[in-house]
């Protein structure tokens, strides 16, 4: 099966793109719509390329790297986006935190125009994990993937103690407490629990 590609046809469709497919692949391929079935050959051009300055945080740690990017793409805090500086060979999938374009730090950038790009590193995340039992409270951080997915009302073993999901505060400052509620590890800033007993209610819900 050959590879489409959405473009303007010459033929039926000069403002909109439409569905086309390759005949012929290279710098100016052949292809046919197929809407009117039209052939003809189109001129791809290659997007022009900028290096973007950008910080990556991971745990208290802070990188320098630099991320080749298409000029006009169009960056937005919160994007996920992953850095690839080839000259140290680092990769960070990162959520962007923030932009400084223009001397000013704005919310969204053409890459062309970003001076600093900051980004929070995804890969794997410090979760603090709050433990109540009885009276007593008491933390701990451990280390987890970024798609790990916590759910509230899930069960688990956490520093040799059975608990249950009750709240899950995530990095907005907003928190979710309803029963099934699930958020990824990369947007969590603290999961809250509470230590259960077999044979309790809480128990017997499960995982």
């Amino acid at each position: 099966m050959n590879q489409m590609i959405e473009i303007e046809c010459v033929s039926c469709s000069k403002d909109e793109p439409t569905l086309h497919e390759i005949l012929k692949s290279g710098q100016n391929p052949v292809v046919k719509c197929t809407e009117c079935e039209h052939i003809h050959s189109v001129k791809i051009e290659t997007p022009k390329q900028v290096t973007v300055r950008v910080i990556v945080s991971k745990d208290r740690e802070s990188y320098k790297c630099s991320n080749e990017m298409d000029a006009k793409e169009v960056i937005y805090v919160d994007d996920e986006l992953i850095v690839d500086d080839e000259s140290k060979e680092d990769v960070f999938p990162i959520i962007v935190t923030s932009i400084e374009s223009g001397g000013k730090r704005v919310e969204y950038s053409k890459s062309e125009d970003i001076g600093t790009l900051w980004g929070r590193a995804i890969d794997e995340v410090s979760i603090k994990y709050a433990i109540h039992a009885r009276t007593k409270t008491k933390s701990i951080t451990k280390k987890v993937k970024g798609d790990h997915k916590f759910v509230v009302g899930d069960i688990f073993t956490l520093d040799r103690s059975e608990v249950i999901l009750t709240h899950i505060k995530i990095r907005d400052g907003y928190f979710r407490s309803r029963n099934g509620d699930m958020t990824e590890a990369k947007y969590v800033k603290r999961i809250f629990t509470k230590e259960i007993k077999r044979g309790s209610t809480a128990w017997s819900r499960g995982t």
